[in-house]
């Protein structure tokens, strides 16, 4: 099969920018509460952010290091980083539009305020001065710039001030600029008191007391201009796993260089003048295409703490609480329910909660002699992680696979790979070369005698919070043959020797890319011989040439193609005589849509469902261990249906048509009923209330 020639793909950076449109487009949408929309601002900024982080970085480092390798759409790095370039500037200019000419005002009529400082009146402006001189001022380090008194190291995303100033200091100095680095600690946004405010909820940014006050640190010099900054640094670590021999030890000293990476943007007040933007871009070694000038805060991600202080339900998502499946509800036993049959978890609508009871029984239960399970992201204060350092204090065969290298959770992991190593668990770091990246547990219990294996298999993290954020599937057994299969892949992981072969499981990076592959090769045969044939498969990205090969043929025999990808697709679907039998969507809506999930109509005359762990990308196919469990059950395979698949096939509210061209056209309702598949599954599964 021949791979897919660059003008039938789409940009993986642009692609992702495309995706960053749609989630803006929640900000612009008028029927959407109206604290969630100013999340969504948020939301935007921080992926931007990790987008700089990251993928532009990569392309800068292409374009320093003179590279010539195109992507797979044929664009050299430059070529990439200037559609980038110009792509952005557009969004994040679109992002403070809504955020000055929409959001904040119609916040301020519903009575929450963000007090500007040219409006603020006697009372409010002298809190203000207190609170400068109370709380700020004592913190703050100004840095006059001189020949002793070189640029600072400015840490990745931090606030800072660049002054300009006239006059001379005490001793005689006159250098005309200095910088004021704004801690950490310190609140972005502070909400002043009701009675000073003369509103219910009145806030001032951080960066407006700053410039107003900015005077103070710098006596008898006259402030000529302060203009607030932040620089995004590359972040991404570079660990040699083949040259180290303590991975754990080499990345905790790698972490805190990550604060000082090469520069790839600087965000400046729009108010900046000229020549202090060329001596900002001039000290970060940066070009005119990375300056963003913004009307605003710079980041715009500490904003998202204000809705929690606001108490204005109408103006939120309406509060709900997880379903419990009905076996579990009764808090009975939980491994004999899973011996009576499966049990498929939907979250978030259904809850998290039967995830920590496995691990939390499995720790606390004499019978269970080991547990085993992967981590990648779990959280800083997470109960499953404190179920395992229990349970090995107890005694039990305690084994833990833990990503070091999962991108900015890697202190997080390896905090809790020390504690499990304190209290006597085995801690594997993977593979060198492939991240870990399957949802996996394995409890082994001693029943009747004999040994008896239960596993929970996910398309999440086992991560408590975000199990109420995302969307994902996840299954509890003791079938033998997926518990033996979950069993084999902790041995292959912890120790050495060849892949045997799986019953049930496909497997990164040894057979999930050929069983894709095939199934999507039978489809196209049964098309061929005119049998039924379908193909729906849900996922965040897809990217791997050879899938999209494999895509592309079988829509040309005739193969119907539904594609659910919430993020980049690089696939071109609606090309006559290549594509025209596929369809893509992507759902954008309350929830970020997490699962994977894989539908072939005919394979030996039996629908297959499938779940993953796995995107349909290539460091997922090559360079991951990843996961992919066939649902046996038929009646939990309908359900994987119903609520996966076909909910967001009829989704016309939240859901975008992807063109030919690569962009993306919102569905309507102007004809038909309005259907949201997120609202919906909320109205069926779980119920309305807060925990």
């Amino acid at each position: 099969m021949s791979l897919p020639s660059p003008d039938t793909l789409i940009n993986r950076e642009l692609g992702i920018l495309a995706f960053q449109k749609r989630v803006l487009a929640q900000a612009d949408d008028a029927e959407m509460p109206l604290l969630e929309r100013l999340k969504f601002l948020c939301i935007v900024s921080s992926n931007m952010d990790e987008f700089f982080e990251v993928r532009v970085a990569g392309l800068l480092e292409q374009i320093r290091a003179q590279a010539t390798q195109r992507s797979a759409d044929g664009l050299t790095p430059r070529q990439q980083y200037r559609a980038v370039s110009d792509t952005a500037h557009a969004l994040v200019a679109r992002q403070y539009e809504l955020l000055n000419d929409d959001v904040i005002p119609a916040l301020a009529d519903r009575g929450i305020h963000f007090l500007r400082r040219t409006h603020w009146n006697e009372t409010q402006a002298a809190w203000i001065r207190d609170y400068f001189l109370r709380e700020l001022m004592p913190v703050l380090t100004p840095v006059g710039l001189d020949p002793s008194h070189p640029f600072p190291r400015v840490l990745n995303k931090s606030l800072n001030f660049a002054v300009e100033l006239s006059g001379r200091d005490a001793f005689g100095r006159s250098s005309g600029a200095a910088v004021v680095q704004a801690p950490r600690a310190l609140p972005r946004v502070i909400r002043m008191p009701e009675e000073v405010a003369g509103v219910e909820y009145g806030f001032v940014f951080l960066s407006s007391i700053l410039h107003a006050h900015v005077g103070e640190l710098f006596a008898g010099m006259t402030v000529e201009g302060c203009y607030q900054f932040r620089v995004t640094r590359n972040s991404d670590l570079f660990v040699d796993e083949e040259e180290n021999k303590n991975l754990r030890e080499t990345l905790a000293g790698e972490l805190p260089q990550r604060h000082f990476g090469a520069a790839v943007r600087l965000e400046v007040a729009d108010n900046c003048s000229e020549s202090m933007a060329n001596f900002l871009l001039e000290q970060f070694e940066l070009d005119r295409d990375a300056l963003y000038q913004v009307h605003g805060p710079v980041n715009l991600v500490r904003l998202m703490q204000v809705p929690d202080w606001v108490d204005r339900p109408e103006l939120k998502f309406t509060p709900f609480i997880p379903a419990l499946p009905a076996r579990l509800s009764k808090k009975e036993d939980i491994f004999e329910q899973i011996g009576k049959g499966d049990i498929l978890l939907h979250h978030p609508f259904e809850s998290f909660q039967p995830v920590i009871d496995f691990i939390e029984q499995a720790a606390a239960d004499p019978n269970v002699v080991a547990i085993r399970q992967t981590v990648y992201r779990t959280g800083t204060d997470s109960k499953l992680m404190q179920a395992l350092i229990r349970a090995a204090q107890s005694g039990k065969e305690v084994t833990v696979v833990v990503e070091l290298l999962a991108r900015f959770d890697e202190d997080t992991n390896i905090n809790w790979a020390q504690r499990l190593e304190q209290v006597g668990a085995h801690v594997v770091y993977g593979v060198v070369g492939h991240k870990t990246h399957a949802k996996l547990a394995l409890v082994i219990r001693r029943e009747d005698g004999g040994l008896k294996r239960y596993a929970h298999l996910g398309t999440g993290n086992y991560h408590a919070r975000t199990a109420r954020l995302y969307t994902d599937f996840g299954l509890l057994t003791c079938q033998e043959e997926l518990t033996q299969d979950v069993n084999q892949l902790f041995t292959q992981i912890t120790g050495l020797g060849k892949a045997g072969k799986m019953k049930r499981l496909w497997q990164s990076p040894f057979t999930l890319h050929g069983e894709v592959v095939a199934a999507i090769e039978r489809e196209a045969e049964n098309a061929r011989a005119g049998k039924p044939a379908a193909i729906v498969a849900k996922m965040n990205a897809l990217l791997e040439p050879n899938v999209i090969a494999a895509l592309y043929a079988a829509s040309q025999a005739g193969v119907k193609i539904d594609l659910i990808v919430r993020g980049v697709c690089a696939l071109r679907p609606g090309i006559a005589g290549l594509s025209e039998n596929i369809r893509v969507r992507s759902v954008v809506g309350r929830f970020l849509e997490h699962s994977r999930i894989f539908y072939f109509k005919n394979v030996d005359d039996e629908e297959l469902v499938y779940l993953s762990s796995a995107d349909w990308m290539d460091r997922n196919f090559f360079r991951r261990i990843e996961t992919c469990f066939p649902i046996l059950n038929p009646k939990l395979k309908k359900r994987v249906i119903a609520e996966g698949l076909k909910p967001y096939l009829r989704d016309n509210v939240q859901a975008w048509e992807m063109q030919s061209d690569g962009s993306f056209r919102r569905k309507t309702s102007r004809r038909a009923q309005a259907y949201c598949a997120q609202a919906d599954l909320l109205a069926l599964i779980s119920k309305p209330g807060k925990l």
